[in-house]
Formats: C-alpha cells, structure tokens, sequence
C-alpha cells in the first residue's frame, strides 16, 4: 500500500482460513463416505458440521479487493465485480452494532452508485473503532477516488442502523410477521369462547346419555395415585402416575397441582371433550387450566402493539428518505411511549370483552375514550420525531448571534455588542452537553454537562448544583463553523435528537464538536458569542489593525 496509484486488500490470516477450508472438504467428503457404506454416527453428524464452517472459511479466503486508477475490483468465490471511479457517488463506512457486550463491533466499506445502489465490500473488515490498518486502507480508497472521481461528500459518511441509509426491509417483515400473528391469535378467539362457554354449563352424563353425546358432558372416574413427581422448573412438566395405569398411566399437571396429592390418594377425575379437566379428592380439588378467550385475545393485543414498533421505524425511515444517508433519525422511543399508553387500556379491555367489543356499550364507549387518548398519544409522537434542522433551530438564535457578531467585526463595535448581550449576571445554569473530542478543558472527555450564566462557560463531570471540578471554556479560542445533525460516524451515545456545533480551537489548531440538545445548543452558543472574554479579545486585536475574518 506504499504506491498511491493501487491499493490491494487481502484478507487477514488466509493460512487459518485455508485449514479450515480444508477441513470443511474433509467434513464434507467423510459424510459422503459414511452415507455411501455406513450409517448415521458421531463421524457423520461431525462431518456435516464441518461443510458450512469450510464452505465460509473459503469465501473469506477467496476474497479480495483492488483499486486503483480505474476503479473498484473486488472478487468473491461467486462472483467478480469492477466499477469505474466515475460511477461511484461516495465511499462509506458500514458500521454493524454487536448485539452482546463481548463481540465488537464490525466496520466495513461501502460503495454507494450514482445509480441508487449500494454496494458491500468484502474487504477491508474491521472488529474495532481503532483499527490503523483499517483506517489507511479506507483513507487511500478515499484519496483515489478523489484523484481519478468525484466524490459527493467531504467527509467518511458512517451508515449503521441507526442513520437513514440503512433499509427498512427487515422491521418491514417484523411487523408483519406479528399482524399475522395478532390475525392468527384473533381468528380463534370466537371458537375457543364458544368452548369456555359450553365448559361451563356441561352437566354430569346420565345412564341415558346416548354415547355420541357424552363428549360434551362430564364424566367422572375413579383412580389411586401411584406416585407424583413434582419439579421446581417450569419449563419442566410435573406429573401424577396411577396404579395399574387406569384410566391412563399418568397425567401432566403443574408442580403445585403435584404437591397437592400424595401416594395412595384415592381421586375423582371430571373428563370433558376426551381430557381430563378437574383432580378432586376429599381435601384439594385441581383444576386444569382451560384457555380463555380473554387470554388469547390478550394474545392478539400484544402482538399488534409488538407490530406498532418497527412500523414506527419503517415510518420515520421514509419521513427522513430526503436526508443523507449518514444523518441520525430521531429515535422510535416516543411511538413505542404510545404504544404502552395504548396497552393500558386496550390489554384490559381485550381480557374483558374480547367478543363484545362491538355490542357491549361499555366496550365501545371504553373503545372510543381509548383510541382518542391513542390518537393524542401518536399525535406527540409525531411532533416528538420530527426532523429539526439547524436551520430551523437557529433562526433567531445562533444566526442571529452570528450576524450581530459579523456586524460587530466590520463595523468594530464589539463591546457595543457583548455589553448587550450579556446583560446582567444570572444564576448558574446546568445544561446536558457534551464535547466529542478530548480537549485541556475537557480531558478524557469527562464532561457531561456545561455550565453558564452566574460565571464563565465551564465544563463539569455533574449537573450540579456548585462549580465543583469544572474547568472553563477558552472561549477566546473557538469559533462557531457550522451547526448540523447527528452523523453516523458521531458515536452511539450521542442521543439522536441532539445537534453538533463544530468548533474550531484556535490553541490547538484542531476541530472540536460540542453535542447537546437543539435549544441547549442555540443557549450554549449563544453565551460563546457574547462572552466577555470573547469581547476583549476582539476590542485587543482591533486596536492592532483589526479583527481577523
């Protein structure tokens, strides 16, 4: 990677990856082997588990992508692709969230057409945010197609699931794969209600009950309890044995139901439609449980509700299908509030009407006071997730600061302008912000919160109350350069309603982003601008030959 003009990756450990590509052949050809003269065994069970290990270790081996002035090559064991820098919109970091605490994050580029499409490479691939290798491999990726193309950004735009780049296609199939389960649950609901109704007005059968109707009333048995086995785990089933196995060997209950009977118990068994639903004797009666239809339109409920979620995310990702493909949508987190609003009050009401909905008058009038409590809900929700630009955030507040401050510069009126906006002193304020980039001011990045008003902007590790451990902002040295959203390439604990000012420090020669909340950071910036330190500064290099643009 030494000559600009052609950049190879490989992938890393192909020794490793050709064992066991190796053994997956093997795996594969043992398994044949043991079909053709033997039978299923352990060596044939292991064979086959060694094909697809083999088969992934083989396409990662085979892998392999080159640029250079042409282009984009990338090969695969199935398939060979070249594309022309001129077809390339921009180059991307895909970034893939781990799903557990213990495996890392997967990082990996991506090539967006001019086309629409998106394309993954194979290579390079990354387990880390620090990955040198990575890093360079992507940069020289970057300065190629910005020798020989046309690149669409400035910056390494980062796609990951939570940006409006990524596809919808699989909380698309979530939702519906839960409609169709809350169909399924639903669709039963009125049968099993007819079986919860004719359990409880069967009668005992008679001598006269002709034998095709005796299904539909009870019969009672008589049985000795051989033994029981009663576990602590409910994923395990309790049992109750009978002696010689009549009328049956033994009957599944629960581990109280178990505990309630002891060997030699001489019991009564109330059979109803061919099962077995009561265990009575002379001091515990037990009673199988029968499913309700409440219970499953409960189900039903539950499963819709389930659904309103990635139906959410599937309706913010098409609300924000005009923005980059790298910018943070605002979080589902308000739906999924309504979402819980709606289940207190549809859950119970599918418990206790779940056929009567549309008879009952006090279902329909809980119905109705319920879904316009919903509708109010998704109405907030709505508002909640809008996408709030900076520049209609900063309108009359960071713009209008801006201009004075440009004004003030060219007219060399700046302590005209920081002694009217400062005004008088104020109390402390503590307001949730956090600066990106390790700083003097904010080093390992401890800051959570910035303080203003009753004193110099400072950053604090609390949100107060008192100063303590806070460190002052040189806000002498920075400058405002642009106000934007959330990026994908801004970290995942940033939330995504915030916005980010990029900074320029003049100390360090270094950008810096200050992340905070929309109005926070129009406040934040606002105090930047009229900082009376700022003012010195500006008066003191006026009276050298003027401020510097």
């Amino acid at each position: 990677m030494t000559d600009l003009r052609e950049v190879i990756c490989r992938p890393f450990g192909r020794r490793v990856l050709w064992f066991f590509a190796g053994l997956g052949a093997a795996g594969a050809g043992a398994a044949v082997v043991r079909l053709a003269y033997g039978g299923p065994d352990a060596g044939l069970g292991i064979g086959l588990l060694l094909v697809p290990v083999g088969g992934w270790a083989l396409y990662r081996a085979t892998a392999r992508v080159r640029a250079d002035s042409y282009g984009m090559h990338s090969w695969t064991l199935l398939r060979r692709r070249s594309l022309r820098w001129s077809d390339i919109a921009d180059l991307r970091v895909r970034l893939k969230y781990a799903n557990t605490p213990r495996v890392q994050d997967t990082r990996g580029v991506s090539l967006s057409l001019r086309d629409g499409r998106k394309l993954l490479l194979p290579l390079p691939r990354s387990w880390s945010h620090d990955d040198p290798d990575f890093d360079a491999k992507l940069d020289a990726f970057r300065a190629l197609h910005r020798l020989h193309g046309t690149p669409e950004s400035d910056h390494v735009p980062v796609v990951s699931y939570r940006t409006a780049g990524r596809g919808w296609a699989g909380s698309l199939a979530l939702c519906l794969l839960l409609l169709g389960g809350a169909g399924l649950a639903a669709c039963f609901v009125p049968s099993v209600a007819s079986g919860q109704r004719a359990w409880r007005s069967a009668t005992p059968c008679t001598a006269g009950t002709p034998a095709v109707e005796r299904d539909e009333c009870l019969t009672t048995l008589t049985a000795v309890i051989a033994r029981t086995e009663a576990t602590r785990s409910r994923s395990k089933g309790s049992w109750l044995y009978f002696v010689d196995g009549r009328p049956m060997e033994r009957l599944g209950v629960s581990s109280d139901g178990a505990r309630m009977f002891g060997p030699g118990d001489s019991v009564e068994l109330t059979v109803w439609r061919g099962e077995v639903r009561e265990v009575a004797d002379e001091r515990h009666v037990y009673r199988l449980h029968v499913p309700a239809s409440g219970e499953l339109a409960v189900v039903a409920a539950v499963c819709l509700l389930a659904a309103g979620y990635p139906a959410a995310r599937v309706l913010l990702r098409l609300r924000g299908r005009r923005l980059p493909d790298d910018e943070v949508l605002p979080s589902a987190l308000p739906f999924a509030g309504a979402l819980v609003g709606t289940a207190l009050w549809l859950l119970p009401l599918a418990h206790l009407h779940p056929t009567t909905l549309l008879t009952d008058p006090v279902a329909i009038t809980w119905a109705a006071t319920g879904s316009t409590a919903t509708l109010a809900f998704l109405v907030w929700a709505w508002r909640a997730t809008r996408v709030r630009t900076p520049g209609e955030i900063d309108a009359t507040g960071v713009m209008e600061v801006t201009g004075a401050t440009e004004v003030a510069r060219a007219t060399g009126e700046a302590g005209w302008f920081a002694e009217g906006a400062t005004g008088e002193a104020e109390d402390d304020v503590f307001l949730a912000a956090r600066f990106l980039e390790p700083t003097d001011y904010n080093p390992f990045g401890f800051g959570t919160h910035v303080v203003l008003g009753g004193g110099p902007l400072a950053v604090t590790p609390h949100p107060g109350p008192g100063r303590f451990a806070a460190k002052p902002v040189p806000v002498e040295r920075l400058a405002v350069k642009e106000v934007r959203r959330i990026r994908g390439g801004d970290g995942d604990t940033v939330p995504s309603g915030w916005h980010i000012a990029e900074l320029d420090d003049a100390g360090t020669g270094t950008p810096v982003r200050l992340a905070a909340a929309p109005d926070d950071l129009t406040r934040i910036l606002r105090e930047l601008a009229s900082d009376p330190l700022r003012r010195e500064s500006r008066v003191s290099r006026s009276r050298r030959g003027g401020t510097r643009r």
